[in-house]
This record gives C-alpha cells, sequence and structure tokens, in this order.
C-alpha cells in the first residue's frame, strides 16, 4: 500500500492483515481458531478478534474473556450458545448466518456446531489483546484437591482431565 504523502514507498503502518494467510492460533480434532490482535498486527489497537471454525457435531469449549465482552458474528452455518450468569442461571440461543450474539465479559460460554457443516464466526472484541481462559485451562492450572472440592468431584477425576 502506497503512501499518500510520499508518492512512493510503503505507509508507515499496515492497514491491511491476511488472516487467511496466517497458520491457526489454536487447532484440535473439532475446531479451529485464529486470533487477530496488536500482538501479530499493529493497526488493532483497539480490537481484537478470533475467526473460528467449528466442525459439525464440533463444541468450542467453555471459556469466558476476563479483558472485554465479546460479540459473534455469524458467517456460515448453524450454531447454539450457552451462556453462563451468576446464580446457576445460564441461557442458550441458536445462530444462523447474519446472526450476532453478545456475551458479558467473564461470563462463562460454549457453542455447538448443530448444523451439517462447518460453523464459521468471528468472535470481537474492544480490547487491544485477546485473552480467553478454558474450562481446561482453569482445571489443568488448579491444584486437583481445590477442583474435586470446588466441582465435588472425586480427587481422582480432575487428575484425568488432559
Amino acid at each position: 500500500m502506497r503512501s499518500a504523502s510520499a508518492g512512493a514507498g510503503r505507509a508507515p503502518l499496515r492497514f491491511s492483515f491476511f488472516m487467511s494467510r496466517m497458520a491457526p492460533s489454536r487447532h484440535a480434532n473439532y475446531d479451529e481458531v485464529r486470533v487477530i490482535d496488536s500482538r501479530n498486527f499493529p493497526g488493532s489497537n483497539t480490537i481484537a478478534a478470533a475467526h473460528v471454525i467449528v466442525k459439525p457435531g464440533g463444541l468450542r469449549e467453555l471459556n469466558g474473556h476476563q479483558n472485554a465482552d465479546e460479540w459473534q458474528y455469524y458467517i456460515q452455518g448453524k450454531g447454539r450458545t450457552t451462556v453462563f450468569s451468576n446464580g446457576g442461571k445460564a441461557g442458550t440461543a441458536e445462530f444462523n448466518a447474519g446472526d450476532v450474539s453478545y456475551v458479558p465479559k467473564t461470563l462463562g460460554h460454549y457453542i455447538e456446531n448443530v448444523g451439517d457443516s462447518d460453523l464459521v464466526f468471528l468472535e470481537m472484541f474492544k480490547t487491544d489483546r485477546f485473552m480467553a481462559l478454558s474450562l481446561s485451562e482453569w482445571v489443568s492450572n488448579t491444584p486437583p484437591e481445590l477442583v474435586a472440592q470446588h466441582l465435588g468431584l472425586s480427587q481422582e477425576t480432575p487428575k484425568a482431565i488432559p
């Protein structure tokens, strides 16, 4: 991209980012996530995003975001989102291409692909950094005794979680 004032040469700031060319930030058998934020795109100093693909029958694991509310824009497929609130309350809704969903900061949520093709959506955040804490990260980084006590499990069950 050429700078308007210089006439030739490169602009001092990159105005485009080719997410389709980047390797997934996370890849599992059932989903693939590409994260774009200020760490890999300098122009992204007030917004972060994740491009997510969930395979049919797959699940985007239970997670929450500590630093920003989440907007989800559904591009392709059929998804079901469940959001957990305080006091044991939860809400579930289904979404199709063109729909938008909102998850307040810190609330746990997961997204299921309930269709027969890939579910593709964007997660967008009003912050410069993508931050997420998944259930498996919480379990694997918390002493098994605390997980067992908090969730009412045997002490062996948390140790068996990958």
